[in-house]
């Protein structure tokens, strides 16, 4: 497993891309309500990565190794979908959840984040799942630190959802990013602790559980890219991009808008 470490100009930028990519959030927050299209939202997200903030949107054309071009700028993940939802038709309604997942390419480098939104009044079930896998990400983001295993990580999210009675998508993980959208390391939402690489100053990686209300199992749509839950039950995700840094981590994807850290 060969990671890339990155300089203080390279971490500089990836902050300045973590900023814009949280911004672009911040920005999308006020459109998301009951009536407007997940195309829509697709729309005003590109048009605000071009003109305004005037860079490149990542998932728009991207084909990884079997995968036909991603047709979006944005990915939108409406309730029992997992993931890379794509924007369409498709109108939000009172109670819906989404996952809006949203990376920019600032000077050559990504920044990647998503958030959960709440159309409406959630459920009571819905509102539980989205605060606890917030909170799940954030206890993976708290294990990070110079010597830490990645294992430690994933175990942390796993025994924290599972414990709350949800389950852990296995199939999708976070990932190494900088000058590329995907590098080294894979970072999984479970594991043991005390397992996998070390953690190096200088490793930039995202952490992004999606987890399910239901059980863990998943099943692709024909669109060849939208992930659901098998039994149709809710899956929420959140992502922050995530520096180790001397004394433990920074997160780079913050912005005046982003929500606060759960309480320790």
């Amino acid at each position: 497993m060969s990671v890339k470490l990155k300089s203080p100009e390279e971490t500089a930028k990836m902050r300045v891309a973590g900023r814009i990519a949280s911004e672009l959030l911040d920005y999308l927050t006020p459109h998301v309500q009951a009536g407007v299209t997940t195309g829509e939202l697709d729309r005003l997200a590109h048009d605000h990565q071009v003109n305004v903030q005037h860079v490149i949107p990542a998932p728009l054309n991207y084909a990884p190794p079997g995968h036909t071009p991603y047709p979006a700028s944005i990915c939108t993940s409406v309730n029992h979908v997992v993931c890379h939802g794509i924007p369409g038709e498709k109108k939000l309604k009172p109670g819906d959840i989404i996952n809006i997942d949203v990376t920019v390419i600032k000077d050559g480098y990504h920044g990647d984040t998503s958030r959960m939104f709440f159309v409406g009044t959630p459920s009571i079930q819905a509102r539980r799942l989205v605060e606890l896998t917030y909170e799940a990400m954030w206890r993976g983001i708290r294990t990070v630190a110079p010597g830490a295993q990645l294992g430690d990580i994933g175990h942390t999210i796993q025994k924290f959802a599972e414990g709350q009675g949800f389950s852990v998508v296995r199939e999708f993980c976070g990932h190494g990013i900088g000058a590329q959208f995907h590098e080294e390391p894979q970072v999984l939402h479970y594991g043991r602790p005390g397992t996998g690489l070390k953690l190096v100053e200088g490793m930039i990686f995202t952490i992004e559980p999606m987890i399910n209300a239901g059980r863990a199992g998943i099943r692709s749509k024909g669109d060849g890219w939208t992930i659901v839950t098998a039994d149709h039950s809710l899956s929420a995700q959140w992502e922050h991009t995530v520096l180790v840094t001397a004394g433990g981590f920074e997160v780079l994807t913050v912005s005046a808008g982003a929500p606060a850290p759960p309480a320790s």
